[in-house]
């Protein structure tokens, strides 16, 4: 069976999870086969029991002459001395070999505590992103599903022990809630409400809302009165709100004297004016993943257009343009239409698949390649000595961009799963990092080519929280745009991101493309920003 190397850290990327379907349906088939087995042995000790029973109720009846008969007399003796004997191995016979071995070998291939917190994780942050509420979540009304998937009061109570163990009281509240409005609404269950309303009722408690964490404690005492630490918490939860209700009156008896002092000083002063509220970096890239704050006027989309591009007359575009549109003016990032055939896609993965590992990226400390939390991915690198048509595609790339592709990077293919992301980066090394890319010895990366290989549900967008632009996955499209302008310095508005896919699966292939050899082909510019 074809298995793809086990995940780090994070996520198994769709390809590995398509093989863990593969492998949970060839243990279901053991499991049945092994019930089956089970059911045959039990089948053949009934009809034993069966005939017993009948012939013991008869024979109990007149033992004596019973007995008198010589053939019944040793059929008795043959029943107890090899019979019983013959039946007890039948009995403890094991069935489960087969089933224990095949269990055995496939374990290898399981995902470990590690894997199933990270996938916990990334549905929490797909929550957070798409701002999706638990029972959403947990009813499976996802847009763009095809299967749907309704969570249990026992999944529901997992991911709030995860959240709870990475000390995550927020989401802890959001999925105890959720799992006791399950159990309220009668979905059965091995838990009970009182082991969900302590978690509930304590992790409210830590996020400072004591009259609510009262208020389920006082709901658990009541399915449950010997309850020690409910009871503990009661009496702990009651003095603090007398404390705290004792501090507000305190409290409200000083403002009030506080407050006719400043009356009288405010209109003796003019108010201060208000500078713009700046939006944190995070919110303003989730804002973009969900399809809002995009700041594109009317008027600059206006100056979008689309085209038939030869690359001023490039000979294998002339019979052939390519259609080219602009997604965004600044940066400047422009569309390819029908880039890349869906054979080629498939090829490529084809070739990645075996080579996936989980994605790096450079550090800028060492310039060497490592793998970083904020990427969640699986990545492999191709070349032309991979396969003759990766060159063709770098030939493609070059004919269009102009760039020369000798000193760029190697084709390299991203799979993200759902949950998978790269959050806000620069492609280009920056001014404080000079030995970001030293090992390759090309320079910094002048441009980026991005192949997009697979339509993706919801979800997936690649953003651009600086300028407010968001570009969404079209398979068989590609994007490219420059990190650095002709002066060589770095354009900081190309900073962006990938979201997290919500729904379905993104495949990706990109090209980062490097300063040496591009001299005579993008000539520096006179002015910084040029």
């Amino acid at each position: 069976m074809s298995i793809c190397y086990l995940f780090v850290i994070y996520h198994k990327s769709p390809c590995q999870m398509t093989d863990l379907l593969y492998t949970e349906k060839d243990l279901v088939t053991s499991l049945k086969d092994y019930i089956k087995a089970e059911e045959n042995k039990l089948e053949q000790i009934k009809q034993w029991a069966d005939k017993l029973d009948s012939l013991t109720l008869t024979a109990t009846q007149d033992p004596e002459g019973f007995l008198g008969h010589p053939v019944n007399a040793f059929k008795l003796m043959k029943r107890l001395n090899t019979e019983w004997g013959n039946l007890e191995s039948l009995v403890l016979r094991d069935t489960t070999d087969g089933f224990i071995s095949n269990l055995t070998i496939q374990r290898q291939y399981f995902p470990t505590d590690e894997d199933q917190t990270g996938a916990a994780k990334a549905l929490l942050r797909l929550q957070d992103t798409y701002r999706l509420d638990a029972n959403t979540i947990s009813t499976g009304n996802l847009p763009g599903v095809k299967h749907k998937s309704h969570m249990t009061v026992e999944d529901c109570y997992e991911l709030g022990k995860i959240a709870y163990t990475d000390v995550d009281y927020y989401h802890t509240e959001l999925w105890m809630a959720q799992a006791l409005k399950q159990l309220d609404e009668g979905e059965e269950s091995t838990l009970d409400k009182v082991t969900v309303l302590d978690y509930l009722s304590y992790a409210i408690y830590q996020q400072g809302d004591l009259e609510r964490a009262l208020e389920y404690t006082k709901r658990l005492l009541e399915l449950d009165p010997e309850h020690q630490r409910a009871n503990g918490n009661l009496k702990y939860f009651q003095f603090q709100l007398e404390k705290q209700k004792k501090a507000e009156e305190d409290e409200t008896g000083t403002q009030k004297e506080r407050g006719k002092r400043e009356t009288t000083e405010k209109k003796k002063k003019k108010p201060k004016s208000v500078s713009g509220h700046q939006i944190p970096e995070r919110k303003k890239y989730e804002m973009l993943c969900r399809g809002e704050g995009i700041k594109l006027t009317p008027r600059r989309q206006s100056r979008l257009f689309c085209r038939y591009y030869n690359n001023n007359r490039n000979p294998r575009l002339l019979l052939a343009p390519i259609k080219q549109q602009d997604e965004w003016d600044r940066p400047y990032i422009v569309r390819y239409l029908d880039i890349i055939s869906d054979k080629e896609i498939e090829r490529i993965k084809h070739l990645a698949k075996p080579r996936l590992r989980r994605a790096t990226v450079h550090d800028p400390q060492t310039g060497k390649l490592t793998t970083a939390q904020y990427r969640v991915s699986k990545s492999a690198w191709l070349t032309g000595y991979d396969d003759p048509m990766i060159e063709t595609i770098n030939q493609r790339i070059e004919d269009l961009t102009g760039l020369e592709m000798d000193t760029a990077e190697e084709l390299q293919v991203a799979n993200y799963g759902v949950g998978g992301q790269y959050e806000p980066h620069f492609d280009f090394g920056r001014k404080d990092e000079p030995d970001a890319f030293k090992e390759l010895g090309t320079g910094n990366r002048i441009a980026t080519w991005l192949f997009y290989m697979s339509d993706v549900a919801a979800g997936g967008a690649t953003v651009f929280p600086d300028v407010g632009a968001a570009v969404w996955p079209q398979k068989g499209t590609a994007v490219f745009w420059y990190n650095l302008f002709a002066s060589g310095e770095g354009d900081y508005s190309t900073r962006h991101a990938a979201c997290p896919v919500l729904v379905g699966n993104k495949w990706v292939s990109n090209k980062w493309i490097h300063e040496r050899g591009q001299e005579w082909r993008r000539p520096c510019g006179l002015n910084e920003t040029e």
